[in-house]
């Protein structure tokens, strides 16, 4: 995915090639269909599939950044999308959630690294990523493979949490040495 509604991508000759699409709702239709033609064509989906439908400004998430994000759940169903289970877009809450404080499905952990702040991503999330045999009583039947259409809101990223000095404390970018782990009880080998 390219900013103006530009999609790039290589055949299977290795050929660069790019397609310019006249909306960025065509450009982002575009791009969902080709993450859930990867998802039918895949014999068994084992892990997340992401596909980015804008990109965002800004520096990517990780683990400790908290977000504010809007989404829309479906089911997969029959080889596409299914009924929606569950959206928060046309509420007055965003969700809030901190990446890696295991809040949120393992799915939407994996899915959403990366992301950038003002940026639309379309996931598929299989079972065991979701929220697997168990299901949600009256929403998610067992055993659902999941979509979300995910958009990051509002970003903070961790490092910009700031001390008790009132300087900017960085997770990412600190000069301290990070404490070694104690020697005791480890063997030899």
């Amino acid at each position: 995915v390219q900013p103006n509604n530009y999609s790039t991508f290589y055949d299977d000759q290795r050929q660069n090639w790019s397609i310019m699409f006249e909306s960025e709702k065509a450009a982002v239709d575009f791009s969902k269909q080709v993450c859930i033609a990867k998802c039918n064509s895949s014999p068994a989906l084992d892990s997340v599939l992401c596909q980015d439908l804008l990109l965002g400004e800004g520096q990517g998430v990780e683990g400790g950044d908290s977000l504010e994000v809007s989404y829309t759940g479906w089911l997969f169903q029959n080889n596409g999308l299914g009924q929606v289970f569950d959206s928060n877009v046309n509420k007055d809450k965003l969700l809030r959630l901190k990446l890696g404080s295991g809040k949120v499905i393992k799915g939407w952990e994996e899915g959403m690294l990366g992301m950038k702040k003002g940026g639309r991503r379309f996931l598929i999330i299989p079972p065991a990523w979701a929220y697997g045999a168990q299901g949600v009583a009256g929403r998610v039947p067992p055993d659902s493979t999941l979509v979300f259409e995910v958009e990051v809101r509002r970003v903070k990223l961790a490092k910009e949490c700031s001390g008790s000095d009132g300087l900017s404390v960085s997770s990412r970018d600190s000069a301290a040495p990070s404490p070694v782990p104690s020697s005791d009880g480890v063997s030899s080998d």
